[in-house]
């Protein structure tokens, strides 16, 4: 699918939590508010964690989750902002410091320090976001002007309550 003249560009970057299964949420609200979108999800949350097929019906791409070859054509076009919900732990950490070990934590640190706009929508548990590294982490991203919606926490299963529509508010203000 090529991308449609005017609209702007999304990347979506899904990580292996269990409220990624409502990602389709997101994807939606997206569509409706005139993006085009392409999925980036952690190795991880390729393992079940959200109805892949549907994701790639819905947006009309292919999911990414491992690096492309040398020589091989971009999948995507460059992103005019970048939304990653739900934000894991282990991603939030590896990110804030720069360990891009995996396509989507990759594309992340480069969003970042190409300007582009990013939000997150964190999902981690009361006892993993009190570890000081996390705080560390959140505080680093913040300085480097990532755009953070409410946490949500670990304990919460209901994707429906999950805000998804809240880190599109937050990349287009």
């Amino acid at each position: 699918m090529t991308q449609q003249a005017g609209k702007p560009f999304l990347y979506v970057v899904v990580c292996a939590a269990g409220i990624a299964e409502g990602v389709g949420e997101l994807i939606t609200a997206a569509q409706r508010r005139g993006w085009e979108v392409g999925v980036i999800a952690t190795p991880v949350a390729m393992n079940g964690f959200f109805d892949t097929a549907a994701v790639e019906a819905g947006t009309g791409r292919p999911i990414r989750s491992a690096w492309r070859t040398p020589g091989e054509p971009r999948p995507f076009p460059p992103p005019d902002a970048v939304v990653v919900a739900p934000a894991t732990f282990n991603t939030v950490n590896k990110w804030a410091a720069g360990l891009a070990d995996t396509l989507a934590v990759a594309t992340l640190c480069e969003a970042t320090g190409l300007g582009v706009p990013v939000a997150a929508l964190p999902r981690v548990g009361a006892a993993l976001a009190a570890h000081p590294a996390y705080q560390d982490s959140l505080t680093r991203l913040r300085a480097m002007g990532v755009r953070f919606g409410e946490p949500c926490s670990g304990e919460d299963r209901d994707s429906a309550e999950f805000p998804w529509e809240q880190a599109l508010d937050l990349v287009e203000r």
